[in-house]
């Protein structure tokens, strides 16, 4: 049975940090490229972040750059998100996923999602 589970996320002040851990298990987590994704309120679900299966390649969302670092620990079968400067706009639900293709950032190519973490970042 695949299961994500996120962790890591509360409720922070504007230019706090946070770390969220996406931890792996039933299928093979090296095989796959990962990411984080989001939904604020109101809002559709983005991208935030997504790593190769071997972490060698990242890319993230421009509203994140030099605020979030994407990373993952294939022998730990879990993926990272250290979130940095946080700001009210960050408010959303995170999501980690995985996607058999090799780099995607598009959600339809995930397969397996976890539940969610809930980061919320007051002014």
């Amino acid at each position: 049975q695949v299961q994500l589970v996120e962790s890591g996320g509360g409720l922070v002040q504007a230019g706090d940090s946070l770390s969220l851990s996406c931890a792996a298990s039933g299928y093979p987590f090296s095989s796959y490229s990962m990411g984080w994704f989001r939904q604020g309120p109101g809002k559709g679900r983005e991208v935030v972040a997504v790593i190769s299966w071997s972490g060698g390649m990242t890319r993230d969302v421009d509203s994140v750059k030099g605020r979030f670092t994407i990373s993952r620990d294939n022998a730990k079968n879990t993926m990272y998100l250290q979130m940095n400067s946080l700001k009210p706009e960050d408010t959303a639900v995170y999501y980690c996923a995985a996607s058999p293709s090799l780099f995607g950032v598009r959600a339809s190519t995930y397969d397996y999602w976890g539940q969610g973490t809930q980061v919320t970042v007051s002014s």
